[in-house]
């Protein structure tokens, strides 16, 4: 996940101006539209946004949903046949904007941001949905199309979504991109799991450090980004768009719980991972005082037998002189001397393990 990640255009550009940010392919775009009622059912591609003219006519409820890295015609084209205004146009075309929600003239415009999980990496993806009487227009750039399980769910006639109104499937929409941070979270609590368990050994890597500052930063830049589509379920819930019906607000409340509980467990693990920088410096102290421990006590071992050695080592000696070494001549001198420097070894060793020292 990178730091900015923002499609934008040069500084002076006019408002609403569609710049396309890289080369399109067409066969990269898939225009799907679904148009039902409690009985009637369809679900096609389109080969051009204009077909999709002919299903606004009727009283069933459409949706038209953009899949891949969209041209700046396509969009426009989407933008006449709906009447999209150009600022919010030119939010589709720029990928990485903040979650918000705008009103126009009979329309709800919303971004959202999609959290997808790709290897070790997190990927953060726009959602642009505008909401209309009895119409839905999204757009999506990611390289899979993540409403399948919504397609399904509409394909059932016995289900509750062919029954409602737009706005009903705008909840939908909404809920199923927010619960996508519940899979995404449980990866990162398996993370946190992990790394503490690493925490525990022993010996302690280094690169548990940089596991650690990596899930830090996912964590922040998730924060970052879905921190705003409360805002988004707030200015839904207050009840001043009448897109929105009364009977759709307990389902928002429901879908604004969800939003809440993701952000406590980022927050959550957001805390776990900075405690977690704290135990590791401490782990990593430990061991090194331990270390530091160990070498102390071979060095006073040391000490006493460096002196010994280094006293008897001056080798003075003279034949008439009271003040001369009178060892140097002994017979078991240095069986003796040595049985004394073992002595005070075992002696110290002793004395360090009745203080708990060893």
């Amino acid at each position: 996940m990178g730091y900015f990640d923002k499609n934008y255009h040069p500084p002076g550009t006019s408002p609403g101006t569609l710049i396309e940010h890289q080369l399109v392919e067409p066969s990269q775009l898939t225009i799907r539209i679904i148009d039902y009622t409690a009985t009637d059912f369809i679900d096609k591609e389109l080969a051009t946004p204009d077909e999709c003219r002919p299903y606004l006519e009727n009283d069933s409820i459409t949706w038209i949903h953009l899949q891949g890295l969209m041209p700046a015609d396509t969009i426009r084209n989407i933008g006449d046949i709906f009447m999209l205004h150009p600022l919010a146009m030119e939010d589709i075309l720029n990928k990485g904007q903040r979650p918000k929600i705008e009103e126009y003239d009979e329309q709800l415009f919303m971004i959202m941001t999609l959290p997808t999980s790709n290897d070790d990496s997190t990927t953060m993806e726009q959602v642009s949905i505008f909401l209309g009487e009895n119409y839905i227009i999204s757009f999506h750039a990611g390289d899979s199309d993540p409403f399948g399980p919504l397609y399904k769910r509409l394909q059932k006639k016995s289900g509750r979504i062919r029954n409602q109104q737009a706005d009903y499937l705008l909840y939908c929409i909404l809920d199923l991109i927010v619960d996508q941070g519940y899979p995404l979270l449980e990866s990162f609590g398996e993370k946190i799991e992990i790394i503490e368990e690493a925490l525990l050994s022993p010996s302690v890597k280094q690169s548990t450090l940089a596991d650690i500052h990596h899930l830090r930063r996912e964590l922040l830049l998730l924060r970052r980004n879905l921190w705003p589509q409360r805002e988004v379920l707030t200015h839904l819930l207050r009840g001043e768009n009448p897109l929105i019906r009364e009977g759709t607000f307990l389902y928002l409340r429901d879908c604004y719980d969800h939003t809440i509980q993701i952000m406590d467990l980022i927050e959550n693990y957001r805390e776990m991972a900075a405690s977690m920088i704290d135990v590791y410096l401490s782990s990593t102290s430990n061991r090194l005082n331990e270390i530091m421990r160990v070498l102390t006590m071979i060095a006073t071992l040391f000490i006493p037998l460096t002196f010994v050695v280094g006293l008897y080592g001056m080798n003075f000696s003279h034949p008439k002189s009271p003040w001369a070494m009178p060892e140097l001549h002994w017979y078991y001198g240095y069986p003796m001397i040595l049985g004394v420097m073992i002595a005070m070894v075992i002696g110290m060793i002793i004395y360090f393990k009745r203080k708990h020292w060893l």
